[in-house]
């Protein structure tokens, strides 16, 4: 981070017992998820899920900045269906993601250029970029 760096927020959570029947509550109480394994039998989410949803939630607010440069206003029923894929290869874990997005009546084109920007603007683009496999697709 530059001098000129402005902190705008900090996140604070309390996580105990992990993926497995664990429990992750924020600071200011807003946040009060149980836990669970993927695809176990558990009643929790697991952190792939809360990772789609943060990332999507992130991306479309790019998506709005990008827009407003442009001059064009976002679809109201824009959406973005995240999936984020927990990987084991060769014994070690990996996520991989996709990023399909809607945007209903837009031009293609236009489209294309609002989803590339946020993708370079987005702070969950930005903290995975090369990292891990991501595909974004209009759909």
């Amino acid at each position: 981070m530059t001098e000129t760096a402005k902190l705008l927020y900090t996140a604070r959570t309390h996580t105990n017992g992990g993926r497995h029947d664990g429990m992750s509550r924020s600071s200011d109480g807003r946040l009060d998820v149980k836990l669970s394994p993927p695809g176990g039998a558990g009643i929790g989410t697991n952190p792939e899920q809360l990772f789609a949803a943060g990332w999507s939630a992130c991306f479309e607010g790019a998506m709005e900045l990008a827009a407003r440069k442009r001059k064009v206003m976002l679809p109201r029923k824009s959406a973005i269906d995240a999936e984020i894929d927990l990987v084991l290869d060769e014994g070690a874990y990996s996520l991989r993601a996709r990023l399909n997005v809607s945007l209903p009546g837009l031009d293609p084109e236009i489209a294309r250029g609002i989803i590339d920007e946020a993708h370079q603007t987005c702070p969950y683009s930005k903290a995975v970029r090369g990292n891990i496999d991501v595909t974004i697709a209009l759909i």
